[in-house]
């Protein structure tokens, strides 16, 4: 089980391969989990959005959940997402989760629906009593359309299991606001979710980042952090600005296919994604080859 002090760093939201009936490919997942960890991340987050955790029905899930935390084998903290539209759905996956040996589970807004504020609180409250694990709340509202206000965090933030936040919102300055008003809690803590801000949020006092381009360039995101902590501002903002034009690429396809493309563009061997979303275009996938070739990850 996650401790608060290990809630830090360089998590990727992995992407989960899969076969041509879309199971799990276990084999894929297996070397996906690999490549991050050898990367040097801080953790491994299964079932996020760059999962395509919407995508895999529940027994695929779990099994997802299950491979990750065997094959990790405590190497770093697994965060398994606990995300659906019910908060029935949400307990289902957290008690899956807890039962198969993850640290923490993940939490995102409920999507379709558009509850109140109450409700969504009511709706995290529930979760978060139904397992024994730390939970992540996850705000992605360009996603959802359902947004955790900086006082519904402060709220929830009291909750003795709810440790922390992932922000994935352009809206930087509500990741200001959710450190502002939780930098007293000492068992709360914020992590950006765009990749383009991880400078920004560990400056405000965010302690790490929970990144889709952890995929694929590991060691160039964890570099951002270690220099960052290491007091080399100057450098982590250089390694920052490397990222960008990998982040840049996710507009080249169906989010969040480009992951996987580079992946496979890189020799990993991924397969295809969910449908109906598709692979990137011929020319699309030209102009991805030219970013992996400006990070070294691909000749």
């Amino acid at each position: 089980m996650l401790k608060i002090e290990d809630l830090k760093g360089v998590i990727p939201p992995i992407i989960t391969p899969v076969d041509v009936d879309e199971n799990v490919d276990e084999a894929g997942l297996k070397r996906v989990i690999d490549y991050v960890i050898d990367g040097g991340v801080h953790g491994v987050f299964v079932l996020g959005s760059n999962g395509e955790f919407y995508g895999l029905d529940f027994e695929n899930q779990k099994r997802a959940i299950e491979i990750t935390v065997k094959h990790v084998n405590k190497r770093v903290p697994v965060y398994a997402g606990a995300s659906a539209i019910t908060t029935k759905g949400c307990i289902k996956l957290a008690k899956a989760a807890e039962a198969a040996g993850a640290d923490a589970i993940t939490v995102l807004t409920p999507m379709f629906i558009t509850p109140s504020q109450d409700e969504l609180y009511n709706h995290f409250v529930a979760v978060a009593s139904s397992t024994k694990l730390p939970v992540l709340l996850y705000n992605n509202p360009g996603k959802t359309n359902n947004n955790i206000s900086v006082a519904l965090v402060e709220r929830l933030a009291k909750i003795e299991n709810i440790i922390g936040i992932k922000n994935t919102s352009s809206d930087f300055v509500q990741t200001i606001e959710y450190i502002r008003v939780t930098k007293d809690i000492k068992n709360f803590k914020v992590l950006g979710g765009i990749d383009y801000l991880i400078c920004g949020t560990l400056a405000y006092g965010g302690v790490g980042c929970i990144a889709g381009t952890a995929n694929v360039a590991p060691k160039l995101v964890v570099s951002i952090y270690d220099k960052y902590m290491a007091g080399d501002y100057a450098g982590a903002m250089e390694a920052q600005y490397k990222l960008i034009p990998l982040r840049n690429a996710y507009n080249y396809g169906t989010f969040p296919v480009v992951m996987k493309d580079c992946l496979n563009l890189m020799g990993l061997n991924v397969g295809d994604p969910v449908k109906p979303v598709e692979h990137c275009g011929a020319e699309r996938l030209e102009e991805i080859k030219k970013v992996l070739i400006d990070l070294d990850l691909i000749k």
